[in-house]
């Protein structure tokens, strides 16, 4: 069973902007590619799990989702960097419009990604780590039984509760990975 690295996406691996659809709009977040270069000579899988609102509140469409996230792609493979999968939830119990406005197992709080993640790659989420933004990706993380469950958030640096760590940056979060974690970590 593999380790994977789960990544929000707004908040983690890009500027938070509101509903970012347009490539233009998507400014990467300092660190990001040396943290997900770092994961992946660990051993680890990297995972994109993210809410996408904006599709559900009409503010974009999914070929807008898919064409930004083709190129963010291609930018991560350009310099090496190797995501397994993107899985998104476009629907939002309260503000969607038509079909997108539902409850989702995959939305998170809920750890419906993740566990799809695991289903289809064979991963050890106990040995994982998620990096996200918000209470709401801790909660997914909980939920899913990821060993490590970490809040990047520039007002709260260090430690949190067991299986929850708190980080200003991503370069803190590449160094806490690195001393955590050796490529012989991975199980055979």
């Amino acid at each position: 069973m593999d380790q994977a690295l789960f990544l929000d996406r707004d908040g983690v691996i890009n500027t938070e902007k509101n509903y970012v659809s347009r490539i233009e709009d998507f400014e990467f977040i300092s660190g990001i590619f040396d943290l997900c270069s770092q994961a992946q000579a660990l051993g680890f899988r990297l995972f994109v799990i993210t809410n996408q609102a904006g599709i559900a509140r009409g503010y974009y469409t999914t070929a807008d989702y898919e064409t930004l996230t083709a190129w963010m792609l291609d930018e991560f493979s350009s310099r090496g960097i190797h995501i397994e999968r993107v899985y998104y939830c476009p629907f939002h119990p309260t503000a969607g419009i038509g079909k997108y406005r539902r409850d989702s197992y995959d939305r998170k709080p809920g750890p419906g990604m993740i566990l799809q993640a695991r289903e289809a790659f064979n991963l050890n989420l106990a040995s994982s780590v998620l990096i996200g933004d918000k209470d709401s990706d801790m909660e997914a993380g909980h939920a899913a039984g990821v060993g490590y469950n970490v809040l990047l958030t520039p007002d709260m640096a260090g430690t949190g509760s067991p299986g929850e760590l708190r980080f200003s940056s991503l370069a803190g979060i590449t160094d806490w990975l690195g001393q955590t974690f050796t490529a012989s970590d991975r199980e055979p």
